[in-house]
C-alpha cells in the first residue's frame, strides 16, 4: 500500500499496543515502524533493475525481518526514551506488531509480499489497489482525532478501535467482492466459449467498484472489466496476442527468465523502434488520450553479451487528469 496508509496503520497499531502508557509517542514510533519495510526501495536503488524488483517486498516484508529488527528498535527506543519506564520488551512488542502489519496489509495488493522469506514464494490476494481512499481516509480521521485526547482515556481507545475495525472490515470485504466479481468473469467466459488456463482479477485504481480481469489462453491474453454500475451484464473481452515466437531468442537470457518469474508468467515481449520491451501484464494497461495504451510496468531490454539489462520505462508522460476522468466514467458504468 501507499506510504500514507502504512503510516496510519503503523500509528494505530502503535496506539493499540502502547498508547495507554506513552500516549502520542506510541503513534509516532508506530508510524515510523510502518514505513521501515518500504525502505527496500532505497536499498534497491544501489543495484540493477531486475535485482531491485526481486528485493522489493522480499526480506523486509517477512516475518523473519520483524523478529530480527523489533528487539533492536525496541532496545534503541527504550534507551532514547529512558524516562518512559516501559522497558525494552514493551517497545519491542510495539515494533514487532507495527512492522508485521505492514506486509500483512500488502498481501492484499497485486504485488504481494514474501511473508515467509527465505521461502521463494510471493503471496498476493489482488483484492485492493495500492491507494484506496475508502480504506485510508476513515482510518486517518480517527487516528488524527484521537491525538487530542489524553493517553488512557476511553474516547481515545474508542476512536482507535473504531478506525482499526472499519479499515479491517473494509479490507476483508474486498475478498468477498473479489470472489463475487471473479465468478462474474468466469460465467461470462463460459457463455462466450473462451477456454482459458488462468484468470487473474484485481480492482482498478482507487476503488473496489470497477474490476479488471486478465485471462490466459494458449496464444493470447484477454482483458476485460466489470463495474457494479454496469447496465449491461455482457462483459467484453479484448484479445491481446502473446506473439511468443518472435521473442524466442530472448528466453536464453537469465535476466529474461528472472523477469518472467517476477511476473508469474504474465508477460508480453514486444519490439518497438528497434528495442525489445518486457511488459508485466499483471498490472494491465493504461489508456492514453490518443487512443493508444501503455503497460503500467514496462522495461526496456538491452542485450549485453551473455545476458541482458533492463530499465523501467518512465511514467512521466501519462495525463493524470485524463486517466481520472476515464476511470470515473468507467466506474459509473459508461
Amino acid at each position: 500500500m501507499d506510504s500514507l496508509t502504512q503510516i496510519v496503520l503503523g500509528a494505530a497499531v502503535g496506539e493499540a499496543t502502547l498508547g495507554k502508557r506513552v500516549g502520542n509517542k506510541a503513534l509516532f514510533y508506530g508510524a515510523v515502524a510502518g514505513t521501515i519495510p518500504d525502505l527496500d526501495v532505497i536499498v534497491g536503488s544501489f543495484t540493477d533493475t531486475i535485482t531491485a524488483i526481486e528485493w522489493h517486498r522480499g526480506f523486509s516484508h517477512s516475518i523473519l525481518f520483524c523478529v530480527l529488527l523489533a528487539p533492536i528498535l525496541g532496545w534503541l527506543v527504550n534507551y532514547i526514551e529512558g524516562k518512559s519506564n516501559v522497558g525494552w520488551k514493551a517497545w519491542t512488542r510495539l515494533f514487532f506488531w507495527c512492522l508485521l502489519t505492514h506486509p500483512l496489509l500488502d498481501l492484499f495488493t497485486t504485488w504481494g509480499t514474501q511473508l515467509f522469506w527465505p521461502l521463494d514464494y510471493r503471496f498476493a490476494f489482488n483484492s485492493i489497489f495500492v491507494i484506496d481512499p475508502l480504506y485510508t481516509v476513515p482510518f486517518l480521521i480517527t487516528t488524527i482525532w484521537l491525538m487530542f485526547y489524553k493517553k488512557g482515556s476511553r474516547k481515545r481507545w474508542i476512536l482507535n478501535t473504531t478506525g482499526i475495525l472499519i479499515s479491517t472490515a473494509y479490507l476483508m470485504s474486498t475478498l468477498i467482492i473479489k470472489n463475487v466479481v471473479t465468478n462474474k468473469f468466469e460465467s461470462a467466459l463460459d457463455k462466450q466459449g473462451i477456454n482459458y488456463t488462468k484468470i487473474s482479477t484485481r480492482p482498478s485504481p482507487l476503488n473496489t467498484v470497477l474490476w479488471n480481469a486478465n485471462i490466459d489462453t494458449k496464444n493470447r491474453y484477454y482483458v476485460g472489466d466489470y463495474s457494479f454500475f454496469d447496465k449491461n451484464d455482457t462483459i467484453r473481452f479484448i484479445p491481446y496476442p502473446k506473439k511468443r515466437a518472435a521473442s524466442t531468442h530472448l528466453l536464453k537470457y537469465e535476466g529474461i527468465q528472472r523477469l518472467i518469474k517476477i511476473s508469474n508468467g504474465w508477460y508480453v515481449l514486444q519490439k518497438r523502434k528497434g528495442h525489445w520491451y518486457f511488459n508485466d501484464f499483471r498490472f494491465g494497461l493504461i489508456p492514453q488520450e490518443d487512443g493508444t495504451e501503455d503497460f503500467v510496468f514496462s522495461y526496456k531490454i538491452m542485450e549485453e553479451g551473455a545476458d541482458i539489462s533492463a530499465f523501467e520505462v518512465p511514467k512521466t508522460n501519462r495525463d493524470a487528469k485524463y486517466l481520472l476522468e476515464t476511470l470515473w466514467l468507467r466506474i459509473t458504468g459508461i
